[in-house]
């Protein structure tokens, strides 16, 4: 079964190992207006890249978007 992006990163929040993307996914977990039923990385990368203040790296984003993409296949 196919999950959206946010329902990736929700299982990522409160890891103490990582914390980068710990933090990242609770800012994204705050964000009301984050496209929650997403599931590509144009929808994804073009809201983040304008109307999120918390993300300073896209760098991240992309990693874990190639981790989401090979977990959710």
């Amino acid at each position: 079964m196919r999950r959206s992006f946010y329902h990736y990163l929700m299982t990522l929040r409160g890891s103490i190992v990582q914390k980068a993307e710990s933090t990242f996914a609770q800012d994204v977990s705050e964000d009301i207006q984050f496209p929650k039923q997403a599931e590509d990385y144009e929808t994804i990368s073009n809201y983040l890249e304008t109307n999120a203040y918390y993300i300073t790296n896209m760098d991240l984003f992309d990693h874990l978007w190639e981790i989401y993409v090979e977990n959710n296949q």
